[in-house]
């Protein structure tokens, strides 16, 4: 049975992944993916196998609408069907799949099951990134993971006290409780902290945006799981007894850990991970700032995820521990069994 949902709109690119002339070949969900942008900028994706001698396409390049294979120049419609190939004649050629795709939000979406399901305004909306008071910095990490181990990670911050001590990480994390909800199909785990000191990563938030960075804070952490397996987290801190997360905005720095966890294979994982913060939207060097202490944090999770997915490999039939903490994760793979379930063929379809 796969591992993965299907019908759902995974990110497969940043927009500036994807240029004018050379196509990206990308594996999502098992499946080798030419993308291209055809002569009206609009982003195509194609199965990546040309259909005369199995090369991939995206060694290839873009002609007007077409791509064409670097091996012996057929060119291939966004459509999945032969246009043409130097002296033949192209009319018997079978056709490869065409993958929906959208471009939205400064990414590239693809929905690898039914293309007759397809439906873009499943895309979720991403409200910070149409709001001009908001600020996005960003990048990409492939891990050799099962991608559920990764929401397991951020479904459970308790491990930042440990793996990420000098930046985000404190005791205060680990010794206070957890409270894991459902919000109608989303798998919500909250935290909240009060009258804490601010470790160094926010430190610095709450200088940039002005506010002391030796008193107090209340400190809160809001994860939020929709399948198919992307991750929202509401992280900020404020001056201690000033509202929390209520708080108003002079009095606190906060912001909206963004996590897309796309499947390519069983074992590995393309990590789109990134940062919106509502503070100091225009400051560039801010966000470049942030851009690099998010990257170095999350830097530190890979090795944690890679070294565990090989002792899981090497022990596969090792029972693991589910505790109070492992429960968002928990819930979070409940949710995508169900789908995929939900998604199988019935055993008894096609019977006489």
């Amino acid at each position: 049975m796969s591992t993965f949902i299907r019908n759902a709109w995974y990110v497969a690119a940043s927009s500036d992944e994807i240029g004018s002339e050379k196509p990206l070949g990308r594996t999502i969900c098992n499946i080798q993916i030419a993308f291209f942008r055809d002569s009206k900028d609009q982003v195509q994706a194609v199965e990546d196998f040309c259909p005369h001698r199995g090369a991939p396409l995206s060694l290839g390049y873009v002609e007007g609408d077409n791509l064409v294979c670097g091996y012996h120049g057929l060119q291939m419609g966004a459509d999945g069907s032969t246009q043409s190939m130097p002296s033949q004649r192209v009319e018997k050629f079978p056709c490869i799949k065409q993958i929906p795709v959208v471009e939205r939000y400064g990414f590239i979406w693809i929905w690898p099951g039914d293309k007759q399901a397809a439906d873009d305004s499943l895309i979720p909306v991403l409200e910070w990134a149409l709001d001009p008071k908001w600020a996005y910095g960003g990048g990409l990490y492939h891990i050799k993971c099962d991608y559920r181990l990764m929401i397991d990670n951020l479904m459970d911050l308790t491990h930042e006290t440990y793996v990420h001590a000098s930046s985000i990480g404190q005791k205060e994390i680990d010794e206070t409780p957890v409270k894991t909800t459902m919000e109608g199909t989303q798998v919500v785990t909250s935290r909240y902290m009060e009258g804490i000191l601010p470790p160094p990563f926010w430190q610095n938030a709450l200088q940039a945006n002005g506010l002391p960075t030796d008193q107090p804070v209340d400190r809160w952490q809001i994860c939020r799981f929709d399948a198919p397996s992307h991750v929202m987290i509401e992280v900020g801190v404020a001056m201690a007894g000033k509202g929390g997360y209520e708080a108003p905005a002079e009095q606190k720095a906060n912001s909206t850990v963004v996590d897309f966890i796309t499947p390519e294979t069983d074992g590995s994982i393309w990590y789109f991970w990134g940062m919106a913060r509502n503070f100091k939207a225009d400051d560039e060097a801010l966000t470049a700032s942030i851009r690099e202490g998010q990257g170095q944090i999350f830097s530190e999770d890979l090795e944690i995820l890679e070294r565990q997915q090989q002792n899981l490999d090497r022990f596969p039939d090792r029972h693991l521990l589910k505790l109070d903490i492992d429960a968002g994760g928990v819930q979070a793979r409940r949710i995508i069994e169900r789908t995929i379930k939900r998604e199988q063929p019935s055993a008894t379809s096609g019977a006489a």
